[in-house]
C-alpha cells in the first residue's frame, strides 16, 4: 500500500482545548468557529477524538483543536485511550487553552493536567470557564495556584469574557496569521480535495480504516462499539500507486447508524444527526459493512438515505481477511444491493481490509473516479441527440388518446447531475417512461453508479387562458 501523508489542517497558529471532562471545552470550541461543531451535552466524555476548526475572533485568526476529556485511568481502558489521544494532540501546538470550571473550584485532576502542561515547552492561557455571575469567583481565585499567571474568565455559553481571551491570545497568534485559501469554483471542484465520508453501522471499523489510510493512530478505536460521536475530518494526501500522483482527500469518519428504534439516548441521537449531516457536505460516500456480519437491512437502508442525498456511494466489505467463504459472500451482497438499491445499478462493491490493508488504494481510485461521474456535464447537442433517439426507438404512450409531447431535455446541474424534460402533458407521464429515460441517461451518457435527479416540467401553452 502506498505511504500516505497528512496535509496541515490550517496554515494558521494551532491553538488546543485542554482540561478535564464537562468544563465547557466542546462549548468554547463552537464559540470560537461560530457554529455547533461539536457535540455537547451535559454528561462528561461526549468529545472521544479530536477536532479542528477554524476560529476567529475580533479579526484574530487560528486553528481550534478541541480534545477528549483529560481522565486518570488505565491507557487500556477507552477513558485511557480518549486521554493518549489528548496527550498526542499537543506536538505541533502553538498555544494550550487550559480550561477549568470556575464554578466547582480546581480539582486533583485539574492540578495533575497542570503538571503535565508546565513539563511541556507549549505556552499556556488558563481559562476559567463557567464564570457567569459569583457562582465562578471562589474557583477563579483558586486557579492563580496553578501557576499559569491570571486566569481568564469567561463564559462560553454566554459569550462573556471573549475580549479578555482576545487580549490574552493577540500576544501569541499576532504576526503567525496566513489568509486561507479561498474555496473552489464549480470548474476547479475536482482539482479540489475528494470530500470522503466513512458511514456504517457501530462497529464496522469506521475509524479503523482510516487510521490504517493515515498510516497513524489518528482516531480512537477498539472493541467497544459506538467509540466515535463526533464526525472528524482529516485533511491528508493519498499517493495514486499507478501514477505516483498525490490527491488530496478531507476525510471524515462518523458515528456508527443503528436501526432508528434502538436510538433512545439524547446523545446517540445527535451524533446519528451529526452523521447525517456529515453525508450532506460529502462528495462520495463509503458505506462500509462487516464481513463477519454480510448485508443488513440497516445497511440497505443508509445507503438509501446516502442516494436520496444526492451523494455518490461505494460499499467497501470490510475485515476481508476473517470471512468466511468469501466468494459466496461477496456475490451474495451483490446481488441483494442489486434488489435492495434498484434506484441505482452497479454501485462500486469492494473488498478491503482494514488490518491488512487490502484493497484500501482502489477505494481510493474508486472514490475518484465516481466523483468524476458525479460531476460530468454532458453538452447540450449530445444530449438531445441521444433524447431524439430514445423517443424514436421507444415513443411515450397516449393515455386515453392524449398525446404526451417530449420537446426537449436540457442539463440543469451537477453534483448529482440533474436533468430537466420540457413539454406537454406531463403529469401523464408513466412512472416506467420516467424509469426508461434515467436507465438510458445512465447507460447512454456514461452516469453509471450515481443518483440521478430529473425533473418533468411542462411548457406553457400561450393559448390556454389565464
Amino acid at each position: 500500500m502506498c505511504r500516505k501523508r497528512h496535509l496541515a489542517a490550517s496554515m494558521s497558529p494551532q491553538v488546543i482545548i485542554i482540561g478535564r471532562p464537562n468544563v465547557g471545552k466542546s462549548t468554547l470550541f463552537n464559540r470560537l468557529v461560530g457554529k455547533k461543531l461539536a457535540l455537547v451535552d451535559d454528561q462528561p466524555g461526549v468529545t472521544r477524538d479530536r477536532r479542528f476548526g477554524e476560529a476567529e475572533l475580533l479579526g484574530l485568526k487560528f486553528t481550534i483543536v478541541d480534545t477528549a476529556g483529560w481522565e486518570d485511568l488505565d491507557p487500556t481502558t477507552l477513558p485511557g485511550r480518549m486521554r493518549m489521544q489528548t496527550e498526542a494532540s499537543l506536538e505541533g501546538a502553538d498555544l494550550a487553552l487550559f480550561t477549568i470550571d470556575a464554578r466547582a473550584g480546581l480539582t486533583p485532576l485539574d492540578e495533575e493536567i497542570a503538571r503535565w502542561l508546565r513539563q511541556s515547552s507549549v505556552p499556556v492561557i488558563l481559562i476559567a470557564n463557567k464564570a457567569e455571575g459569583k457562582a465562578g469567583d471562589h474557583g477563579l481565585y483558586e486557579s492563580f495556584a496553578l501557576g499559569f499567571g491570571d486566569p481568564v474568565a469567561l463564559s462560553a455559553e454566554h459569550g462573556e469574557g471573549m475580549a479578555d481571551l482576545f487580549d490574552a491570545l493577540l500576544p501569541h497568534i499576532e504576526g503567525k496569521e496566513q489568509e486561507p485559501e479561498s474555496e473552489p469554483d464549480d470548474e476547479d471542484e475536482l482539482s479540489g480535495p475528494l470530500k470522503l465520508a466513512i458511514v456504517g453501522r457501530p462497529n464496522a471499523g469506521k475509524s479503523t480504516l482510516i487510521n490504517a489510510l493515515l498510516q497513524e493512530d489518528r482516531l480512537l478505536t477498539g472493541p467497544e462499539a459506538g467509540i466515535t460521536r463526533d464526525s472528524i475530518a482529516v485533511d491528508w494526501l493519498w499517493t495514486d500507486p499507478d501514477n505516483g500522483d498525490e490527491r488530496q482527500v478531507r476525510l471524515i469518519d462518523t458515528a456508527g447508524m443503528r436501526k432508528k428504534a434502538r436510538v433512545v439516548e439524547k446523545l446517540e441521537k445527535m451524533a446519528v444527526a451529526d452523521a447525517r449531516h456529515a453525508v450532506d457536505f460529502a462528495e462520495v460516500v463509503v458505506l462500509l459493512l462487516d464481513a463477519t456480519l454480510g448485508l443488513e437491512h440497516q445497511d440497505l437502508k443508509i445507503a438509501s438515505m446516502v442516494l436520496e442525498e444526492g451523494r455518490a456511494l461505494i460499499i467497501a466489505i470490510n475485515k476481508w481477511d476473517i470471512a468466511e467463504d468469501a466468494s459466496s459472500l461477496f456475490n451474495g451482497i451483490r446481488g441483494a444491493l442489486e434488489d435492495g438499491l434498484a434506484q441505482v445499478r452497479g454501485v462500486p462493491l469492494l473488498a478491503v481490509s482494514a488490518r491488512t490493508g487490502k484493497g484500501l488504494d482502489q477505494m481510493l481510485a474508486a472514490a475518484f473516479e465516481i466523483r468524476e461521474t458525479w460531476s460530468k456535464r454532458v453538452s447540450t447537442g449530445q444530449l438531445n441527440r441521444w433524447f431524439d433517439d430514445a423517443l424514436a426507438a421507444n415513443p411515450p404512450p397516449a393515455p386515453g388518446g392524449k398525446r404526451i409531447k417530449l420537446r426537449y431535455i436540457t442539463q440543469a446541474k451537477i453534483r448529482p447531475p440533474g436533468f430537466i424534460i420540457f413539454g406537454t402533458r406531463l403529469d401523464l407521464l408513466p412512472e416506467s417512461y420516467r424509469r426508461y429515460l434515467v436507465n438510458g441517461i445512465r447507460k447512454q451518457l456514461g452516469f453509471d453508479a450515481v443518483p440521478i435527479r430529473l425533473t418533468l416540467r411542462s411548457t406553457k401553452n400561450p393559448f390556454a387562458p389565464e
